[in-house]
């Protein structure tokens, strides 16, 4: 039995090996593919770029070996079967619960070995990757200017614009640039179509050359009040060309391997995002609170006040209404409805902070559960490939593959969608990190009841001929139609 186990657990390594290496390099390359036209030609050294993948590489693994076990299970399997293997173990005696027995504990294994890998080199391979790409981007701050969005990497100026292209891809459209004076706190503008990005290595300014623009200029003090700012001068002149000398000394003063951003959820482990939850959980409690506690005092909540002081409250008669004449009735609806409106105003204004706050605790709540859950896919996935490999009695790496990806698709699409829903309270945290195992599962021992009775397959050929059937009457009235 030993040599069995042993030619099992061979014959299951090498596909493994080679499967994971596959998903690995096809993982990383989607990884440097997001950020290649960013990188690429904009002088960045070998060593960076390698450094860059390295930690690429490590983030990558433990969605790699899920995969691999996945397409390997279904290979060994599928080539026990193709070649009569199985068969032949069976009619020896060993079930198929027997025969799986020495690959699920290897499986187990490498599920716990991902498990730590999750917990310790995972969150330390996205802090040192997130840091080092943000490093990058301020060693070449024109990496660090993003499209259509306003950047605000660097202090004093928020720069916009619409499209960057050219070879060096240091050319700007529609171009906006709010810059602010330390001296009286005014924010000047400068508008322009066209624009042209220029730094030189080591220099501690970065010129930025406008083409056919307006300067916008602001004439009020910082002591002035708003209403006051838009009484006082202001001054707007148009320029054909225009250079904009921004300082760049303090953007560009980290070294590329300093770490600036550590708070991030993929860079925390189990325990600190234990720590990070319950302390996100106390200001989220607090902030409901206050909210709470605002609107009881608003609405006098605590204590009932009538406009008829006459009549003690114990003795008031309900409807409550009924307590004042017409006249006072309406000033009551009046107070009630505009105490009402304001109350749902103030709903409206907290409604964002609190959705953000909300959002970001379920964020934390749900990555040690997607982790976990990550690091046993590979157990729920040998649970599906292994039968299914015996069922199809294939081998090779043609069918298998293609099952593979299909129902490897199908987890990762289940796993993003109930993430998703999770951030946002449409479901429970933990059933957002453990959702697509859930609804998988049933099918994995449902694969593995038909592997062990010897089921095969299930046939859809009587679901198909009667679909066939179906059809063929609608056929056959277009013919007799024509005719």
């Amino acid at each position: 039995m030993k040599i069995l186990n042993r030619y099992i657990i061979a014959s299951f390594i090498r596909p493994f090996l080679f499967t994971f290496l596959i998903a690995l390099f096809i993982l990383i390359m989607q990884a440097i593919w997001l950020i290649f036209d960013e990188l690429a030609g904009k002088g960045i050294t070998l060593g960076i770029l390698l450094k860059y993948v390295y930690y690429v590489t490590i983030i990558t693994i433990p969605r790699a070996i899920p995969i691999a076990i996945l397409l390997s299970s279904i290979m060994t399997l599928g080539t026990f079967s193709e070649n009569y293997e199985f068969s032949a173990i069976k009619s020896a005696g060993v079930s198929l619960q027997r025969l799986l027995l020495p690959l699920f504990s290897l499986v187990v294994l490498l599920s716990f070995v991902n498990l730590y890998f999750l917990n310790y080199a995972f969150p330390w391979a996205v802090l040192k990757q997130k840091n080092l790409y943000s490093n990058i981007k301020k060693q070449k701050p024109s990496l660090a200017f993003v499209e259509g969005t306003f950047n605000t990497d660097i202090p004093g100026y928020i720069i916009k614009f619409d499209d960057k292209y050219g070879e060096e891809e240091n050319q700007l459209r529609n171009v906006i640039i709010y810059q602010t004076k330390k001296n009286n706190g005014t924010i000047n503008t400068i508008t322009a179509k066209n624009g042209i990005i220029s730094s030189e290595e080591g220099s501690k300014y970065m010129s930025l050359f406008l083409k056919d623009g307006f300067y916008y200029e602001e004439h009020w003090h910082r002591g002035s009040k708003k209403k006051e700012r838009t009484n006082m001068p202001f001054s707007k002149t148009h320029f054909d060309t225009y250079t904009v000398n921004i300082d760049i000394s303090s953007f560009n003063t980290d070294g590329i391997d300093s770490e600036k951003y550590k708070s991030d959820r993929e860079m925390l482990s189990f325990q600190q995002l234990d720590i990070y939850s319950d302390s996100l959980k106390i200001v989220y409690d607090n902030f409901i609170i206050n909210k709470a506690n605002t609107i009881t005092d608003r609405i006098k909540a605590k204590k009932l006040v009538t406009i008829n002081d006459s009549v003690p409250v114990n003795q008031l008669e309900m409807p409550i209404l009924s307590n004042f004449d017409t006249k006072n009735q309406v000033q009551v609806l009046e107070s009630a409805v505009s105490m009402l409106n304001r109350t749902l105003d103030n709903f409206s204004n907290s409604e964002t902070q609190f959705k953000r706050k909300r959002k970001y605790l379920n964020m934390i709540d749900t990555e040690t559960h997607k982790r976990i859950a990550l690091a046993f896919s590979a157990l729920l996935l040998f649970l599906i490939g292994a039968p299914l490999g015996s069922l199809i009695r294939k081998g090779g790496f043609g069918l298998p593959m293609v099952l593979a990806i299909l129902i490897y698709l199908t987890y990762h699409f289940l796993s993003t969608f109930s993430a998703n829903m999770a951030e946002t309270s449409t479901i429970n945290y933990r059933l957002g990190g453990w959702f697509s195992t859930l609804l998988l599962l049933p099918f994995g021992i449902y694969l593995t009841y038909r592997a062990t009775q010897d089921k095969g397959m299930i046939n859809i050929n009587p679901f198909l001929n009667k679909i066939k059937k179906f059809f063929s009457v609608f056929t056959k009235s277009k013919n007799l139609y024509k005719d």
